[in-house]
């Protein structure tokens, strides 16, 4: 892992996304880019004469923005952190997704906003869209991770071979860290699947990788979504990894619902990978 990429709006969820990345940061050699995205007036192309964002109004603002950016990188950042920062004039889903496929980072890192029914209807979250487009595996984070460690990760996964790119960044992550990856298989009545059944494809997805520290799991729940957050309080778990898919928003097996539900219920930060 050498970037890391954290789209900033200077709110509060932001401030938990740096944080987060300052902490990765500070454990290992590492790029931080802080990105902050100008989403301007609908047919508003540039910061010309007759415009309402004129060229002064547009630098005054570029400066303020490079002011406060420079804040965050003297007040969260150590000196031996390398941290680079980009300001952008596109919405900011597009300009996430554009930018990362410029810099091509390992990890974005963003914050989640709780939403309303109504704002969930109309629009709704940016964090969850990039998550579920972007190439580069996305880690939510919904509170302030002050005591976040990354010593325990759940990996929740129907482990087919589709999997296996997931499972090597998070492999990767855990090496660098020293952390013990918990592989999770859940058991559903409507998705049943023996224990021996389960733990042989586990271990038969295992056989390709050196992973010192881990743990084979199969838990029985009502749902996918509990049995994941259930077994994640279990074993204390720092970060919780799914891999999602393209077509259905999360594993094939698993209902669309359930990134949203389990992003709503868990207060740990929850990584994404996109398949």
């Amino acid at each position: 892992m050498k970037k890391i990429l954290v789209p900033i709006d200077f709110s509060v969820q932001s401030e938990y996304a740096i944080k987060l990345a300052s902490k990765i940061a500070s454990e290992t050699e590492i790029e931080v880019y802080l990105l902050h995205l100008v989403e301007l007036p609908k047919g508003q192309i540039d910061m010309g004469i007759g415009s309402v964002f004129g060229i002064p109004q547009g630098m005054h603002y570029i400066q303020k923005v490079k002011e406060k950016i420079l804040h965050i990188r003297d007040t969260f950042f150590d000196k031996t952190t390398n941290v680079k920062y980009a300001i952008r004039f596109e919405s900011p889903y597009d300009g996430i997704l554009k930018f990362s496929a410029r810099k091509n980072p390992d990890l974005i890192i963003m914050g989640a906003k709780e939403l309303s029914i109504l704002e969930e209807l109309l629009m709704g979250s940016i964090s969850k869209k990039v998550a579920r487009n972007s190439k580069i595996p996305v880690v939510t984070v919904k509170n302030d991770p002050k005591d976040f460690k990354i010593k325990e990760l759940v990996f929740a996964s129907n482990f087919q071979e589709e999997n296996r790119k997931s499972f090597e960044v998070l492999l990767d992550f855990s090496q660098k860290f020293g952390s013990k990856i918990h592989l999770l298989n859940v058991n559903t009545t409507r998705g049943f699947k023996s224990t021996k059944n389960s733990k042989n494809q586990m271990n038969e997805f295992l056989k390709e990788y050196e992973t010192p520290k881990h743990s084979i799991n199969v838990y029985n729940d009502d749902s996918l979504e509990k049995g994941i957050l259930n077994f994640s309080k279990e074993v204390n778990a720092d970060l919780i990894a799914l891999s999602t898919h393209e077509r259905s928003g999360l594993f094939r097996l698993f209902n669309r619902n359930i990134s949203k539900n389990l992003s709503k219920s868990s207060l740990r930060p929850v990584i994404t990978f996109l398949i």
